[in-house]
């Protein structure tokens, strides 16, 4: 495993020429990121050696290396899933590739339903803390010992003064971000109206399929992240209507503008 993370981190300096410290991972209807990259390296992940090819609908599939204001970024424009049939191994490995290429700060963002009547469509939410559902976790098997701590502490696996600098861009662009517990289940259907009261009680504010092994991998690897949802339906707590894609879609493209804002500056301030 460590000789397949090196050789693909190798093969990625060999491409973009340079080694930044800051990463975002994309979710579902939020590839609008990517455009705001200048001077930008753009490599499918089939070119890869070692990674695996995005599915799910929006996620395009692609390693992007450029500037973010006066920040040197990579930017994965879509994730693997568990429901996909990736294992967790697969999953996660664009995390180590990250770590292996000296990523030190890693923005996480994805869609999810609400669990709280607080917690509207298109709503930004900075994720506080999660709960691991997925029937899985990441870290399962052999441990790299002379790298990472075997038993990682996930006392805080969002950092605090990345949270903390969000609130603050929030506040001088005048539009809110809110905060929430994250709940991460496997997937591919959505959750029963049955389920989503169940994780309600539970202390989750948001359900979706993803971030969870990424971010206890990215702790495994010492980085510092910060989790950042959009609403983009609601639970069945609230509603009997079927969901739709393109519903979900067009809430994640009702936050595009306050989204962007929030990354452009958060890249330039972090250090």
């Amino acid at each position: 495993m460590l000789k397949k993370i090196s050789a693909t981190a190798d093969f990625l300096r060999s491409k973009i020429g340079f080694e930044p410290k800051y990463g975002i991972i994309l979710g579902t209807g939020l590839n609008s990121i990517a455009e705001m990259v200048e001077n930008a390296i753009i490599i499918p992940y089939r070119e890869i050696p070692g990674m695996s090819v995005s599915t799910a609908p929006s996620h395009e599939g692609k390693l992007i290396a450029g500037n973010i204001g006066n920040k040197k970024v990579i930017i994965l424009q879509g994730r693997l899933h568990y429901y996909e049939g990736y294992s967790m191994e697969q999953i996660t490995f664009p995390v180590r590739i990250l770590n292996a290429f000296g990523i030190s700060h890693l923005i996480i963002t994805n869609a999810a339903g609400s669990l709280n009547k607080n917690l509207d469509k298109g709503d930004i939410v900075l994720i506080s803390d999660h709960i691991n559902l997925m029937g899985s976790n990441p870290l399962i098997g052999s441990n790299f010992d002379a790298l990472e701590n075997r038993f990682p502490s996930m006392n805080e696996p969002y950092d605090n003064k990345m949270i903390l600098l969000a609130n603050q861009v929030a506040e001088e662009n005048h539009f809110i971000v809110k905060s929430g517990v994250y709940v991460a289940v496997s997937g591919p259907s959505l959750e029963t109206r049955a389920e989503c009261k169940m994780l309600a009680k539970m202390g989750a504010d948001l359900v979706g399929m993803s971030t969870v092994p990424e971010v206890i991998v990215g702790i495994h690897c010492g980085m510092k992240i910060l989790g950042i949802s959009v609403v983009t339906n609601l639970g069945n707590i609230f509603h009997t209507e079927p969901h739709s894609q393109d519903d979900i879609t067009a809430s994640a493209a009702a936050a595009k503008a306050n989204l962007e804002i929030l990354i452009l500056n958060l890249i330039n301030i972090i250090k």
